[in-house]
């Protein structure tokens, strides 16, 4: 890290403008029309707001770090300022978000030579923010969080899966099974142990960037599901990641694995 900006200054910069973001979204919550199902301009208007603030907080206090958009054309390592890359996701759950559902959340990731050092997730609607400096513990609010730890899989189990996931496989997991319809949301109640694991489909990059960081540093880790490890890093240059992922502990993986076929 530079002298002038320390991973606490970095960290203080991220959860304060997370919040500032936060509270401006909030202006545009539940605000959907009610003539249309899905209010695509109120979430559009929402979005540019939103990132555009960010924006404006980012040049006035990092003017020469640098902000993740569609893909990273430039690879070279550095050791100025620019070494800082931000990626900043301005809604996840947006059906949510128009509905005046309050599980949806803002997103912000930060690398240093394109490794992950700081992931943070807020909820502007209930409050819950969950931080990590990669390598590090794992925080919701000011509480360390970890996976959970149980031993077995139960009735009282929970997974977390993405609409339309009965329709791609066949399932025998013995507790809960939901969709909360917020990939970030569903990545840390994983990291917090609220939920044993998650299934997720259709990302991208910047839809896993910063809750990555936060599921790693509680002790989770992002798999494929024939069991591999993912990672994420190959998917920089912007491009979909085509297949559907397992969040869970390592201890859990072979455990829900078992419970899960695929069948597209």
């Amino acid at each position: 890290m530079s002298k002038s900006h320390g991973i606490k200054d970095l960290t203080a910069f991220a959860v304060d403008t997370i919040r500032m973001t936060g509270e401006a979204a909030l202006s545009y919550y539940g605000k959907g029309g009610d003539q249309v199902k899905f209010d695509m301009a109120l979430v559009t208007e929402t979005e540019l707001h939103v990132t555009e603030l960010f924006q404006t907080q980012l040049h006035e206090h990092f003017p020469e770090h640098q902000l993740f958009e569609n893909n990273i054309v430039a690879t070279d390592y550095t050791h100025d300022e620019k070494r800082y890359l931000w990626i900043f996701d301005a809604l996840d759950g947006v059906a949510n978000f128009q509905a005046g559902i309050p599980i949806w959340g803002i997103s912000l990731a930060l690398l240093e030579n394109f490794w992950p050092i700081l992931g943070v997730f807020y909820m502007p609607a209930t409050g819950d923010l969950f931080w990590a400096r990669a390598g590090h513990q794992a925080f919701w609010q000011d509480k360390p969080i970890q996976v959970s730890r149980q031993g077995q899989i139960s009735d009282e189990s929970l997974l977390l899966t993405f609409s339309r996931f009965h329709q791609h496989y066949q399932s025998s997991f013995p507790g809960k099974i939901r969709n909360f319809g917020c990939t970030g949301a569903h990545l840390n109640y994983v990291a917090m142990g609220r939920a044993e694991a998650a299934i997720v489909s259709n990302i991208t990059y910047k839809d896993l960037a910063a809750s990555r960081v936060v599921i790693e540093s509680a002790g989770g880790k992002i798999y494929k599901l024939d069991g591999s490890e993912f990672f994420l890093n190959e998917y920089l240059d912007g491009q979909d990641i085509a297949e559907d992922l397992l969040i869970t502990s390592p201890g859990a993986l072979g455990q829900v694995r078992t419970f899960i076929r695929h069948t597209r």
